[in-house]
């Protein structure tokens, strides 16, 4: 049977969505793969300033932190464990980042004129981790712009593991096509000291799990995890910035 026989066989299909399955080039199961832009600094406080707030940090993880919350209100240790300082103070790292933020919104995409952070500081021990999620819940999905995460921790690393695994965006091609989570591509970003990444808040994004084998605080993976929000709009009134 020749290839135009076979087409004309395929004109006679009753159900016509049927007939443009199969004389589709693409399956109907198939999916974008996107990559997710992620802007990543390396020494971007330099050995001193790094130092001094790694320190401070350490200080800052016996009895200031507390278990870390998912949707800012509940612990639910199989989705997050991991322990956080809400009150965590670094003035330096948000000077450090304005000074690059023009940079970073042309570069995602994104203007965060006006925006207010906000930040905590987050440390994984052995066995922490916090599954795939999005930094956009419902009450915070309209004022996230940006969410950056910095990097702490003593050297040599005295943990393995602790990656930022940033998801690529998977979209159908066709109406109605879902891709199972199985299936999902991601990048790991390794968590080196004095690093900085930035990407949006939409992004499917997880922390791998960390063995830490002194189990000690002080060896744990330290991150200052913040996002630049709009303001609060019960506050409209208030002049804000960056």
């Amino acid at each position: 049977m020749t290839k135009r026989d076979t087409l004309a066989r395929r004109d006679t299909v009753a159900d016509p969505s049927e007939a443009v399955d199969q004389l589709s080039p693409v399956g109907t199961g198939a999916i974008w793969r996107l990559p997710v832009t992620v802007c990543r600094i390396n020494q971007f406080l330099g050995e001193r300033t790094a130092g001094a707030l790694l320190e401070r940090a350490i200080a800052a993880a016996g009895d200031a932190s507390k278990p870390s919350m998912i949707r800012d209100r509940e612990v639910v240790p199989d989705v997050r464990r991991s322990r956080s300082c809400q009150d965590f103070a670094a003035p330096e790292l948000l000077a450090a980042i304005d000074e690059v933020l023009e940079a970073v919104e042309h570069t995602l995409g994104v203007s965060c004129r006006y925006t207010e952070p906000h930040y905590s500081l987050n440390l994984h021990n052995d066995g922490d981790f916090y599954r795939p999620h999005q930094d956009t819940s419902a009450e915070f999905a309209p004022r996230r712009l940006l969410t950056f995460v910095y990097y702490l921790h003593r050297t040599p690393r005295p943990f393995d593991g602790g990656e930022l695994r940033v998801f690529d965006a998977a979209m159908p091609l066709h109406t109605g096509t879902t891709g199972k989570w199985a299936e999902r591509t991601w990048r790991d970003w390794a968590p080196e000291h004095d690093s900085i990444v930035f990407f949006r808040p939409t992004a499917w994004h997880e922390v791998r799990p960390v063995s830490c084998p002194s189990k000690q605080r002080g060896d744990s993976r330290f991150a200052v995890n913040g996002w630049l929000c709009s303001p609060d709009p019960a506050h409209r009134g208030n002049d804000a910035s960056r």
